[in-house]
């Protein structure tokens, strides 16, 4: 764990924002399960760390399309660049796969711990399909939730957040009653460090080189606490009311 000095202390906040994909949901394993499917059944070997850069790249191109209906379009990038089957089925399996992405190991006992503390807040840039799902399998957790489908835009534009500050003042809160946990410096730590936000970076891949399926930010973000996974933070938190 390592966190700034001039950090707000965790017990100062009533709000925890989550970023879901990537920080709760594991996205990158469903890609791997999803390519894996379709490889295995046409006897193809594929790089799948190499195929999530391609990924990546692919969901910054023009045109793309709301997560995660755009793994449609995503996997005809990468079936292109990998000798893959470019199907209305083989596509479908992508879109299926990440629907039934699960969490981390972590996710559901330490966002349990964290909501007899605070409000729970998603904000994902997955579709209110999808989203509904990760819900469900984490376990119904939120307070509220804020989808691509609510704000009309994906993180990290501003408004975005924005969207979500609106509809929170009218519970009395503001930007600074809301601690924001995210593993996308590019998504979430650097837009919500430039709005005032406290932040926390999960480091999700932190025993692996490189930002695998997640954009790579222009610059990287200081966090102001920086955990490798969800439960360090449940932890945090839980040492911190002990000691108050």
């Amino acid at each position: 764990m390592a966190t700034t000095t001039e950090a707000k202390p965790v017990t100062a906040f009533t709000y925890m924002s989550f970023d879901v994909v990537g920080t709760l949901i594991d996205f990158e394993g469903a890609i791997r399960h999803g390519l894996s499917q379709i490889a295995a059944a046409h006897g193809i070997d594929v790089d799948i760390e190499a195929a999530l850069v391609t990924y990546r790249d692919a969901r910054r191109q023009p045109g793309a399309n709301r997560f995660p209906d755009d793994l449609a379009r995503c996997y005809s990038v990468i079936a292109a660049e990998f000798g893959l089957p470019d199907t209305e089925d083989a596509r479908r399996t992508m879109v299926t796969a990440m629907g039934d992405a699960r969490p981390f190991p972590d996710s559901v006992e330490a966002l349990a711990r964290l909501g007899r503390h605070y409000k729970l807040v998603a904000m994902t840039n997955a579709q209110r399909w999808a989203f509904e799902r990760y819900a469900e399998a984490l376990g119904q957790p939120f307070h509220a939730s804020f989808t691509v489908d609510d704000t009309v835009c994906e993180k990290p534009d501003p408004a975005f957040f924005r969207h979500v500050f609106d509809a929170l003042s009218g519970e009395g809160a503001a930007p600074g009653d809301i601690l924001h946990t995210a593993q996308s410096q590019y998504h979430d730590i650097g837009v919500s460090r430039d709005l005032g936000m406290t932040n926390v970076w999960i480091e999700r891949r932190h025993d692996r080189a490189g930002y695998g399926g997640t954009i790579e930010p222009d610059a990287f973000t200081r966090p102001d606490y920086h955990f490798r996974a969800l439960s360090e933070l449940a932890d945090a938190v839980d040492a911190a009311l002990a000691g108050r």
